[in-house]
């Protein structure tokens, strides 16, 4: 059992043992978050922002910031290259409400870490601390910076650049525990974790193949302040309420019942349509079904089913015709 222990980021102290959702591109706009916070994440972070974008004042990058205060605490995250654009960003940023700003430097897509942004800038750390350095400087709020182990196995530079992010003034630092040339290709490696907790003296937030509650006790285990949860979360939304029963009691919490999923997942799906509003917005919810579905009886033919409509209300039906069906053929079966 892990003893629940308290994280500070400025002013923001977590009050249990904190398990974050990782930004993701696409995936962890509001209505994600908001499930999500239902259903036990601790601190949540939204999508990268463009520090270049919101200079320009771009529409689409400001609705990623959008806030909704039951999310609370909650950081925004931006990514770029440029100092100036780093400054000049911060004050768009913080109109917006965050508790903290989180720079992205572990991002591994090509068409930004190529041209020296998100993991890019592990490749000039003389940039990098500028970068940092300039965000705290013009920032009201706390700043946090998630990064990568290095460019590749021949530039692990973790330890050195966490100690010029904590030297820079930022509050806590997050270490997805890969190389950025290894993308999501190779195991993450944990033992990096230890070594970097004894580099810095800010909080530290463990990231990378956390899928399970017993992963996210071992990553707790090796020294890590927090623990962060990307594409667990997606695969299987109850992995943070599952993860704080494990911590908790050292027992794997019962099965979510097929009602929940069922309901979580039309709650999700009106919260989603209301904050993007356009009929596009079903296709793009599509890749949650299975997080929300996965190893229900007769999900071949459902999935099938929901691939086909493009109505809200026809969705929210043919859910509802499921879970009265399976409720059926439950009574039928006890009988």
């Amino acid at each position: 059992m892990v003893t629940t222990l308290h994280m500070k980021i400025g002013d923001i102290t977590t009050t249990r043992h904190p398990i974050f959702l990782a930004p993701m591109h696409e995936v962890t706009d509001t209505p994600f978050r908001l499930a999500c916070k239902r259903l036990g994440a601790d601190v949540m972070i939204s999508e990268f922002v463009s520090v270049e974008a919101l200079i320009r004042h771009v529409d689409k990058a400001k609705k990623k910031m959008r806030i909704d205060d039951t999310e609370r605490p909650v950081g925004i995250q931006i990514f770029g290259k440029n100092v100036e654009s780093f400054e000049a960003a911060v004050p768009i940023v913080e109109s917006f409400r965050p508790d903290f700003i989180d720079i992205n430097a572990g991002c591994s897509a090509g068409k930004h870490a190529s041209r020296g942004e998100c993991a890019g800038l592990l490749r000039d750390l003389p940039l990098f601390e500028k970068i940092v350095r300039a965000t705290v400087k013009n920032s009201h709020v706390p700043v946090t910076v998630k990064t990568r182990l290095g460019w590749d196995q021949d530039s692990l530079v973790i330890l050195e650049a966490a100690k010029m992010i904590e030297d820079t003034g930022a509050q806590a630092l997050t270490v997805h525990c890969r190389t950025r040339r290894q993308s999501y290709k190779h195991p993450a490696d944990w033992s990096w974790l230890s070594k970097i907790k004894k580099t810095i003296t800010i909080p530290l937030i463990g990231n990378g193949d956390v899928t399970t509650p017993q992963d996210v006790r071992s990553m707790f285990e090796t020294g890590c302040d927090g623990v962060m949860i990307g594409r667990g979360a997606l695969h299987n939304p109850w992995i943070f309420r599952e993860a704080r029963f494990f911590l908790e009691t050292g027992r794997i919490a019962d099965p979510v019942s097929l009602t929940e999923r069922i309901e979580t997942c039309r709650c999700h799906l009106r919260w989603y349509t209301q904050y993007h509003r356009q009929e596009s917005a079903l296709y793009a919810f599509r890749k949650f079904y299975t997080g929300y579905l996965k190893g229900l009886p007769g999900i071949a033919g459902l999935r099938k089913e929901l691939m086909a409509l493009t109505d809200c209300t026809a969705i929210e039906e043919c859910l509802t015709r499921f879970l009265t069906e399976q409720e059926r053929n439950d009574d039928v079966a006890f009988s």
